[in-house]
């Protein structure tokens, strides 16, 4: 009986034999075959090459077939085996483009189903979003079975009932004034010399933009309207979108923290409480929202006006906000009970267009759309003097931290310096003609004043010295704001980013 390999089914020269299968191979095909797999090629088993046997068989000669014996018997031959390898050649071909199609399917159906996980993972966000924004609500609603008389509530959009006024007591006064005293004792003393770690001007000069982020609010509505920072914490920035939301962002790890929803229009003023993770809204929606960073939750919503809000201002005790509205009064409300202390029409009948907090607390100024700039004293809730000299609508006023200074912008491309002392105007800064100026603000040491408008400008106070400008927004800047001992310089635009300057 002929020997056979089992891997070629020839006649082997050097037969041997597997001792795992007992399967007969040729020498070299099998060496080949375990040193590249180390198993037996019949059942898989481990084999080396040393435990082959070797079999003793007699050497057969093979005859030539008798058609090999010609030219052209020869040629016949290289020609079959020639066509053979053409045909698997071909059966190969066709085996690739069926593999191909295959795989080309697999492909289609991968895109399809990451197409549907994407649509599947919007659904989701857009659904927590929704859950999100009605939470507060649900909230508020809960609210409003605690016997609250003084607190307005919207509930599924249905406007709130107009808050009744509790009055400003005698503790609420002796409140104010003892922390007035406070605080104009620690002004005096902090006037006395400049912050060692505030930033120089020539350094002030050398700012640059550091970063820019622009997706904070919806690419949908754009436009960040309002800019605020943590005094305490001056890494925590706010911002009021067009979008109807408010951001909170942390710029050292460059994270959204917290985004408010609850506004059913866009968002023109936002604070951030000094000392606490609170911030207040305020919105043409005619509410003002006190917000739980941590929870991202409306805790607390104030009615206190018939019309949209143009200003904001927390007082320096934390516990009390003003603000004013286009329907001409300005309110002052307790944060902590909702209580709406009192509500004061503004005189000659017109629209109130902003309005802040004296460092002191004991009095505050107010815009009007009449281009006039009125003082108010708290406790008295009267209109102890007034700044004519704008021509146009008052857009923004900020409070010196020294409390002799104010500054004013309307529409009518100037910023004017008021001497709180003497009563009148010893400054203006005329800028070009068509700036609009969205809104001022002094540092916290009152060493420098910052305008934002159709760009960003730094001034030095006092000298009242142009020593920056900062034009990298691609549209109106709305809001600007200092870092601690102006460290940094934060602004907000119209073109939807948040732009943060300092040395590079």
């Amino acid at each position: 009986m002929a020997l056979s390999c089992a891997i070629s089914n020839e006649v082997p020269e050097h037969p041997v034999i597997s001792p795992a299968s007992g399967s007969i191979f040729e020498r070299r095909l099998i060496e080949k075959y375990i040193s590249e797999n180390g198993v037996d090629p019949i059942n898989g088993k481990e084999l080396t090459i040393e435990q082959l046997i070797d079999i003793k068989a007699t050497p057969i000669v093979k005859p030539k077939p008798p058609s090999a014996t010609s030219i052209p018997a020869i040629l016949k031959i290289m020609q079959d085996e020639w066509d053979a390898v053409m045909l698997h050649s071909f059966t190969l071909r066709q085996q690739l483009q069926t593999a191909r199609q295959e795989l080309s399917h697999a492909l289609y159906q991968h895109d399809a189903a990451c197409r549907v996980i994407a649509r599947l993972t919007k659904e989701v966000t857009a659904a927590r979003e929704a859950l999100a924004t009605l939470k507060p609500q649900a909230g508020i609603v809960q609210a409003t079975t605690i016997p609250q008389p003084a607190v307005a509530v919207e509930a599924g959009g249905t406007a709130a009932q107009p808050m009744e006024q509790a009055g400003i007591t005698e503790d609420v006064i002796q409140k104010l004034q003892e922390r007035a005293t406070v605080l104009t004792q620690e002004r005096k003393r902090r006037g006395r010399s400049v912050p060692e770690d505030l930033m120089p001007q020539d350094s002030i000069r050398s700012f640059q933009t550091l970063a820019s982020h622009p997706g904070l609010h919806s690419a949908s509505v754009p436009g960040i309207l309002a800019l605020d920072i943590h005094s305490a914490d001056t890494s925590k920035i706010l911002t009021g979108g067009a979008d109807k939301n408010a951001t909170v962002f942390n710029k050292d790890t460059e994270q959204v923290v917290a985004i408010l929803k609850g506004h059913t229009k866009k968002v023109t003023r936002v604070i951030y409480h000094p000392e606490e993770d609170v911030v207040m809204t305020a919105s043409p929606d005619a509410t003002i929202r006190v917000w739980n960073v941590g929870t991202s939750q409306t805790t607390l919503l104030l009615k206190a006006h018939d019309a949209p809000v143009t200003g904001l201002s927390l007082h320096p005790t934390g516990d009390y906000l003003l603000s004013s509205s286009l329907d001409q009064h300005w309110a002052f409300s307790d944060i902590r009970t909702g209580r709406l202390l009192t509500k004061v029409a503004g005189q000659a009948g017109q629209p109130l267009t902003t309005a802040q907090f004296h460092p002191d607390g004991l009095i505050f100024g107010t815009g009007t759309a009449d281009s006039q700039v009125k003082i108010w004293d708290l406790k008295e809730q009267s209109n102890v003097a007034n700044f004519p000299g704008h021509t146009g609508v008052i857009t923004a006023i900020s409070f010196s931290e020294n409390g002799y200074y104010l500054a004013t912008a309307a529409e009518d491309s100037c910023v004017k310096l008021w001497d709180l002392r003497k009563l009148k105007n010893f400054k203006t800064l005329q800028l070009e003609e068509s700036y609009e100026v969205k809104d001022i603000c002094f540092d916290q040491s009152g060493t420098y004043l910052a305008v934002a408008g159709t760009d960003v400008r730094v001034y030095l106070c006092k000298q009242w010295q142009e020593l920056k400008v900062l034009n990298d927004h691609t549209a109106a800047a709305t809001g600007v704001r200092f870092g601690k001992h102006a460290q940094y310089i934060a602004s907000t635009s119209m073109d939807r980013t948040l732009k943060l300057y300092g040395l590079s």
